[in-house]
């Protein structure tokens, strides 16, 4: 699989998760893939500075972006600064 294909498949994952993260005042875009098997993204809104961020992070996330593309090793949120 090339990096836009992987691009493209962490972006519908993205969209799938979207409207949970919207319906508590969040949201989350894609900032870089690396090696296509490392992705990072940012975490906005009320998602910045929530408790259960980084649960939301690996069991939310990272495991739906798994379910698009099996071979994503990590999944994690960079600094929202």
């Amino acid at each position: 699989m090339n990096p836009k294909e992987i691009e493209t498949k962490v972006l519908e994952a993205l969209e799938e998760i979207r409207p949970f993260l919207n319906s508590d005042g969040g949201d989350i875009s894609l900032v870089a893939i690396e090696e296509g098997r490392h992705v990072k993204v940012k975490l906005h809104g009320a998602c910045v500075g929530c408790s259960v961020n980084q649960m939301t992070l690996k069991t939310g996330v990272e495991m739906t972006i798994k379910k698009y593309l099996p071979q994503i090793e990590s999944v994690t949120s960079i600094d929202p600064s």
